[in-house]
C-alpha cells in the first residue's frame, strides 16, 4: 500500500496534472487527492468513454492526462480508445481498477471482467503492468508508462488492485449556484437549409483563432470539403465524443472551441451536456446540426423530434441556448454566442442528404490531431497553467 502523495509527488516530473474519470471504490483514495490538490485539475466524467473523450480534448491543447476508471468501465471506453486515441496518436494515462480479481471475495457483477481485464487491454493493444504496491516502486512505474507513451503515443495502463492506496478524505467545497440561462427561438418555419451551407455560415462568421471539433461522418467530411485548416478536427471514429472532446479542449485553452455534432452522436452520449453544464468553459459553443437521421449509414431515423436539446442544455448549466432553423437565425445565434460568455448551445435544425460525390479527409488522423495541438499550443507555450 502507498500514500498518494508517494505517487503524485512522483509524477509531478512529468507534469502529468490534467485528470478525469469515473469513481471506483477502489480509486476513492486517489480521485480524493487529485480533487483537493489545487494544483491538479480534475473533471468528473458521466462515464468512462467520454472521459477518455475529454482527456483527448485536453491533450491536443497541450496538456498531459489520465484516465481513471473501474476496469468494468473499459466497456465504455473501447470505443473512444480504439477509434480515437489510436488512430490519432492520443497518448494518455489510464489507471484502471482490478474488480473481480480472481481469488479475491467481490460482487458477482465484477466477476467477468476481473478475469479477462488484462486480456482486453493487450487485445486493445495498450500496454500495462501493475499499479505500483510500494513506495519505492512509484517512480519505475511511472518510468515504464511516461517512457512507452513517448515512444508509442498511445496510452498505457496502470492495473490497480484493492487497497492499493492509503485512505483520502475528501475536502468539502461549496458547489456555485448555477446562473439562470438564457433561451432564445429564431424559428422562420420555411425550408430548413443543408448541413453544407450551414457550414459555409459557419465558417464566414467564427473568428481565424476558434478551434474546431467536428463530429465522425459527413460532417467533418463536408468542413474538409469546404476549407482544411489546422485548427479543424475531424473526428473519423468515437461516434458521441466530440462534446466531450471539444469540452477537454476548452477547459485548457483561450482559443474559441466550437464543437459541431449531430443529433446521433448527442443521443449517443447526452452525459456529456451536464458534464459541460458543470464545468461551464466560457470559451465554447456547441451546435447540433440535427437532421433527424443516422445520414452516413443510409439515413435511418433518429429519435431527435422527441427531443428539445436547447431545453436539455438549459436545464443542464449551459448559460445561453438557442433553437434556429435557418441560416439567418443560425447565423445570430452563432454571432451572439462568440460575444457572451458560454459555455453555449446552439439547436440548428437542418436537411437529410448530402453533396454529390463527397469526398473523405485525404489528412491522416494523426497529422489532423498534431497540427490540431499546435494551431492551440503555438503561440502560448504546451500549457498555460505551467
Amino acid at each position: 500500500m502507498i500514500n498518494a502523495n508517494d505517487y503524485f509527488s512522483e509524477q509531478e516530473n512529468s507534469k502529468r496534472n490534467f485528470f478525469t474519470g469515473v469513481p471506483c471504490s477502489f480509486l476513492t483514495p486517489f480521485i480524493n487527492h487529485a480533487i483537493n490538490d489545487q494544483s491538479l485539475d480534475y473533471v468528473g466524467a458521466a462515464s468512462e468513454g467520454e472521459a477518455v473523450a475529454i482527456a483527448a480534448g485536453a491533450w491536443l491543447a497541450g496538456r498531459e492526462t489520465t484516465v481513471m476508471c473501474q476496469n468494468s468501465g473499459l466497456g465504455n471506453a473501447v470505443n473512444p480508445l480504439t477509434s480515437l486515441n489510436f488512430p490519432c496518436r492520443i497518448p494518455t494515462l489510464l489507471i484502471v481498477t482490478w474488480r473481480g480479481q480472481p481469488g479475491l471475495n467481490d460482487e458477482p457483477q465484477h466477476e467477468l471482467m476481473g478475469g479477462i481485464s488484462h486480456g482486453l487491454l493487450s487485445l486493445m493493444r495498450i500496454p500495462h503492468r501493475e499499479f505500483p504496491k510500494a513506495a519505492a516502486d512509484v517512480r519505475s512505474a511511472i518510468d515504464a508508462a511516461e517512457q512507452t507513451m513517448k515512444d508509442s503515443s498511445l496510452p498505457f495502463a496502470l492495473v490497480m488492485e484493492k487497497g492499493a492506496v492509503e485512505k483520502v478524505e475528501l475536502e468539502k467545497r461549496q458547489v456555485p449556484l448555477r446562473e439562470d440561462a438564457n433561451r432564445s427561438h429564431y424559428i422562420n418555419g420555411g425550408p430548413v437549409p443543408s448541413r453544407w451551407s450551414a457550414l459555409e455560415r459557419l465558417l464566414s462568421v467564427i473568428p481565424d483563432s476558434a478551434a474546431v471539433v467536428a463530429t465522425t461522418g459527413k460532417c467533418g467530411r463536408e468542413l474538409f470539403q469546404l476549407n482544411d485548416r489546422p485548427q479543424q478536427f475531424y473526428q473519423v471514429g468515437s461516434m458521441g465524443c466530440a462534446s466531450a472532446m471539444a469540452l477537454g479542449t476548452a477547459l485548457n485553452t483561450d482559443h474559441p472551441v466550437i464543437a459541431l455534432d449531430g443529433d446521433g452522436a448527442a443521443l449517443m452520449k447526452m452525459g456529456v451536456f451536464a458534464t459541460i453544464g458543470s464545468y461551464a468553459p466560457k470559451g465554447l459553443v456547441h451546435i447540433l446540426l440535427d437532421n433527424g437521421v443516422h445520414d452516413s449509414t443510409g439515413g435511418q431515423a433518429t429519435v431527435s423530434s422527441n427531443v428539445d436539446f436547447a431545453g436539455v442544455a438549459q436545464a443542464c448549466g449551459y448559460r445561453s441556448s438557442y433553437t434556429c432553423d435557418d441560416l439567418e437565425g443560425f447565423e445570430t445565434a452563432l454571432a451572439e454566442s462568440l460575444g457572451k460568455q458560454g459555455p453555449c448551445f446552439i439547436h440548428l435544425r437542418i436537411s437529410p442528404g448530402s453533396i454529390p460525390k463527397l469526398g473523405r479527409p485525404t489528412v491522416q488522423p494523426d497529422e489532423v490531431a498534431r497540427r490540431f495541438r499546435g494551431f492551440l499550443v503555438g503561440a502560448r507555450g504546451p500549457d498555460k497553467h505551467q
